[in-house]
């Protein structure tokens, strides 16, 4: 097993100290003895097409997979996982609070323009702009930006947010407290950069072909709603000549039937991270060495409403996560490896995280008693069964998980499941909306350490589409953050998952495993990436023997 890779923030001591150098940007490795194919061209499915191309504004895994070959921010994140530099290539900080990145002096825009640290201060400005209204906005809160809470209530100016440019090459961050693990927040999606005139010159339309400029390895060439988008080299990207693919083809197919078709047909390179299980087992029989099954940094499981009159009833939300069988549904159902969850953090995040409920223990039949006990102290019974609708956004193998959830809740506890259906972009908005009462979701982290899950339970959070709200929950995160090491902080980190429990604030299913086909001629896909992203600029073409 693949080391847990020495995080940089542990590198970074707490007085000014330049960052110790690292892997110059991450770039397609070619074992000797690999011919490469003449032709350097890869098709990718991403699951369903995306909500936008839009660093700031969008929120989900489907878009940051785009994303993040079009955009590079001040750091990155190599084919392990590991935090790598970005368009910085270097950083010193001051007691973990005033952090300051140095530019590189080739970092330039798919136009040629050079990227400079006042693109920085305005991209981030915008993730804080209240008229934005960024579903991640909360995520500066999280970084503990100086004066991001005022400045996202719209109590202070956006020039008043904690960022600057000492000068065109120098980005500097101010903290309203010490955060040692910044750098690894700052790869995620939100914090991009953009660029201000090309923004404000066409408004929504900027991320459209014709307009379209990015600082990422790759460029939008061409984007068909509902078909394709196709992504080519950016010439002016500061690693460019690393980079092997020419041009990436990503396609929004939401049926993993057709997917695993279009693969065997010829026309898809690397599937999406989901295939059914029926798909999984006859594949596992006919193309085993195409298989490639990881666990990644997911947690699948199902959101519930709590700010809905039925779910403000802590009994209610308790028996649903009690009448749930996830061995059922891990061993039976999806069978691929998924780990059945007790908690919403992941297990295996930053070196381990040992948290589990007394319930874990429990047989399936006693969680179903003490469900059922919950509910008729409740108020509900067989003459007044408990009801509610299940929300899912489109997809094969989600549909079939709702079907199964729905089953089990019927027959463990008593309740009457309508399944509702929506595609990916409605189903986010419903949730923003508060419009259900229980939706299938799944949350992977944005960076590798356990707050990366935990915030996004916080009162505040903007993109807590569960409406949790809990002081005591907040207060733990609170120490977390100031915690004196990071034993300590860990023990805040489980007092706060075990609060998500003590009040039943979600129902978790399982740890996803990413599980894709991959052609034989694709290389460079370690499946050693906890956070499982796919990187163009790290793949390469193989040409097989005649």
């Amino acid at each position: 097993m693949q080391k847990t890779p020495l995080r940089l923030s542990q590198l970074v001591s707490s007085v000014v100290l330049f960052s110790l150098p690292v892997a110059q940007g991450i770039a397609a490795k070619v074992p000797a003895g690999v011919v490469l194919a003449e032709k350097q061209e890869v098709t990718i499915n991403n699951g369903t097409e995306v909500t936008s191309l839009d660093p700031q504004v969008v929120e989900g895994g489907p878009e940051t997979n785009v994303i993040r070959n079009l955009f590079e921010g001040l750091v990155s994140t190599g084919s392990y996982g590991e935090v790598i530099p970005g368009v910085a290539e270097k950083w010193e900080n001051e007691g973990y609070q005033v952090w300051t990145f140095y530019l590189r002096d080739n970092a330039k825009w798919s136009d040629g323009k050079p990227v400079t640290a006042q693109d920085f201060v305005y991209s981030w400005r915008r993730l804080a702009d209240p008229k934005i209204a960024s579903p991640y906005a909360s995520y500066l809160q999280y970084t503990f930006i100086q004066n991001a809470d005022d400045v996202l209530k719209g109590k202070k100016p956006l020039d008043q947010l904690g960022v600057k440019a000492l000068d065109a090459h120098r980005f500097q961050v101010t903290l309203s407290r010490p955060v040692p693990y910044l750098i690894e927040m700052l790869s995620h999606t939100p914090m991009k950069p953009v660029r201000q005139d090309i923004v404000e010159k066409y408004g929504i339309k900027w991320t459209s072909p014709e307009h379209f400029v990015g600082n990422g390895s790759y460029v939008l060439k061409n984007w068909v709603i509902n078909e394709r988008l196709v992504l080519t080299r950016n010439p002016y990207y500061w690693n460019n000549k690393e980079s092997i693919i020419e041009k990436g083809t990503l396609l929004p197919i939401t049926s993993e039937v057709s997917d695993v078709a279009r693969y065997r047909s010829g026309e898809i390179d690397i599937t999406n991270d989901a295939i059914s299980p029926e798909i999984y087992k006859k594949m596992k029989k006919e193309i085993p060495d195409q298989i490639q099954t990881v666990p990644y940094l997911c947690t699948f499981y199902y959101e519930i409403n709590n700010q809905k009159p039925l779910f403000k009833d802590k009994r209610v939300r308790e028996a649903l996560k009690l009448g749930l069988d996830r061995d059922i549904i891990t061993e039976k159902i999806m069978a691929q490896g998924q780990i059945p969850a007790y908690g919403f953090t992941p297990t295996f995040i930053g070196g381990g995280f040992n948290f589990k409920p007394e319930w874990a223990n429990w047989t399936q039949e006693q969680r179903n008693q003490k469900a059922r006990a919950l509910l008729k102290e409740a108020g509900f019974d067989a003459s007044h069964p408990l009801k509610f609708d299940l929300l899912y956004n489109t997809s094969d193998q989600n549909k079939q998980q709702a079907i199964a959830a729905a089953s089990m809740w019927q027959k463990n506890i008593g309740a009457k499941v309508a399944l509702q259906n929506q595609e990916w972009k409605t189903s986010l908005q419903s949730r923003h909306e508060g419009n259900y009462d229980v939706a299938r979701a799944t949350w992977c982290g944005d960076y590798n350490e356990p707050s990366s899950f935990l915030n996004y339970y916080l009162s505040d959070a903007s993109n807590n589409t569960a409406f949790y709200q809990s002081t005591a929950f907040d207060n733990d995160l609170n120490q977390a953050l100031t915690a004196k090491d990071a034993k300590t902080r860990k023990e805040f980190y489980l007092q706060a998952e075990a609060q998500l429990d003590a009040d039943s604030a979600l129902i978790p299913v399982y740890y996803r495993v990413s599980t894709r086909l991959i052609r034989p001629t694709v290389g460079g896909m370690t499946g050693k990436d906890p956070l499982d992203y796919v990187d163009l600029k790290n793949l390469y073409i193989k040409k097989l023997s005649d």
